[in-house]
């Protein structure tokens, strides 16, 4: 049963959107920051010849490559000031928070409220300047080493090259983290996620012209084309509903006595997402398994050994669909593990005084929670690992020259989800006001 907040939303007039100024104010915020950022993809790093980026990306569009090439937004193809784009402060954030539930001190900060928060959030920028630094100097040095029918990548290779691109491509990730930042606190949504949303979206015109000049060639059938966007459309579907799923657990209120009154005794329901990890599993096992192809990088050689590891896992590969499915299971269950703590919750409830019915409070009601959470972190994990898999192992089989997997499907309906509900977080905090002043008003009457 939906609460009566999600019932006014529910039935909430959008036409509200035009006396609400303050959300009409963040919007035009967001879309300004975002078309700063578009533009930000189209300007080169000094001393890289795009002629070459282009036919490079044209050979590896469909690969790992390609994957992240469509989460910058074209700009790793296009080697820009932001083809790193958002994906280190999402690294360095990943990292953080996997530490932070398992260094005593960093837990501790969590506990400390805002300026704990605080302290994170900087730590989070040092890290990822760090990691940004790590992967500029690794793609100068690789674009240095690259050669093609056009020419050389880079026009003057050298330490200024080196530097210069290092310091262009950690300095675009920095402002790009700002602007993150900006569109969270000032705009609509969270900031990293739409960056990744945007640029994502704005490749499909591209992809969509691509596949249809495929068919217009011959190349694919028209029943394939058919069957592919019927079966996109099932697995948006899906994805909705799964997102959307939830496990209700009936929390019981005992009653106390106020004076004369007996307070209390009323029940609520505690929602527990069914993929509690959303989409960073599949985000941050794609990001381990570039690992190998960033070493080789864009180099033509390299070791052997190296190279066979990177070919065993490249996108279609058995060893690869093993590994990701492998790491998201994996990074399901510890994901799940740090957005519910089934000891802390269990402490909370007793401390409250609330119970779940049938169950004892303390250990009792920490197992029950540990529990319901395994069972509904294996659905979420054969969840994602099908909506990851299936798409990846279609498209490396019928070699599609671009990148529509499954990974881009779940930020494409998880970013689309939650910056609704913040639009309807605001409509319905401007319905609230409304009210308060025409009570008001009557009062004064």
């Amino acid at each position: 049963m939906a609460s009566a907040a999600e019932q006014l939303a529910a039935n909430m007039d959008f036409g509200a959107l035009a006396k609400a100024t303050d959300l009409k104010n963040r919007i035009w915020f967001t879309l300004g920051a975002l078309i700063v950022f578009r533009l930000g993809t189209y300007i080169p790093v000094p001393g890289v010849d795009a002629t070459v980026m282009a036919h490079l990306m044209s050979q590896n569009g469909s690969g790992l490559l390609g994957m992240f090439n469509m989460f910058t937004g074209g700009a790793l193809g296009r080697m820009t000031i932001f083809a790193l784009n958002i994906l280190p402060y999402i690294s360095a954030s990943i990292i953080i928070q996997l530490m932070s539930s398992s260094i005593p001190a960093l837990e501790a900060l969590k506990k400390e409220g805002d300026s704990g928060r605080q302290r994170i959030t900087q730590y989070t920028r040092y890290l990822t300047v760090f990691i940004a630094a790590v992967q500029a100097y690794g793609i100068a040095v690789s674009l240095e080493r690259v050669k093609s029918q056009f020419g050389p990548a880079v026009t003057d290779p050298g330490a200024f090259f080196v530097f210069t691109a290092v310091v262009t491509l950690v300095g675009g990730t920095v402002f790009v983290m700002w602007l993150g930042e900006q569109i969270t606190s000032r705009g609509v949504g969270i900031g990293s996620s739409l960056l990744i949303f945007t640029g994502i979206v704005a490749n499909m015109p591209v992809y969509i012209g691509n596949m249809f000049e495929l068919g217009s060639t011959g190349a694919l059938s028209s029943w394939f084309i058919i069957v592919f966007f019927v079966a996109g459309f099932a697995i948006f579907g899906v994805v909705v509903f799964m997102e959307r799923a939830q496990r209700r657990i009936l929390i019981q209120h005992p009653k106390r006595q106020v004076g004369q009154k007996i307070m209390g005794g009323d029940s609520n329901y505690m929602p527990l997402k069914v993929n509690a990890s959303g989409v960073m599993p599949p985000i941050f096992a794609s990001s381990l398994l570039v690992i190998p192809a960033t070493l080789v990088g864009f180099a033509s050689g390299g070791p052997v050994w190296l190279e066979t590891i990177t070919h065993l896992l490249s996108r279609g590969q058995p060893l690869y669909l093993l590994v990701f499915a492998g790491l998201i299971v994996g990074f399901s269950f510890v994901w799940a593990a740090i957005a519910l703590n089934p000891d802390e919750t269990a402490e909370n409830l007793r401390k409250s005084g609330a119970f779940i019915p049938g169950i004892r409070p303390g250990t009792n009601t920490a197992r029950y929670f540990d529990s319901v959470l395994s069972r509904l972190t294996s659905l979420a994990a054969i969840y994602l690992v099908v909506v990851c898999l299936v798409p990846d192992f279609a498209m490396s089989h019928f070699s599609l020259p671009f990148y529509v997997g499954g990974t881009t499907i779940l930020i494409l309906v998880n970013v689309t989800m939650d910056t609704m509900t913040q639009v309807q977080s605001h409509l319905l905090a401007h319905q609230y006001q409304g009210l308060i002043r025409k009570a008001r008003g009557k009062n004064r009457k």
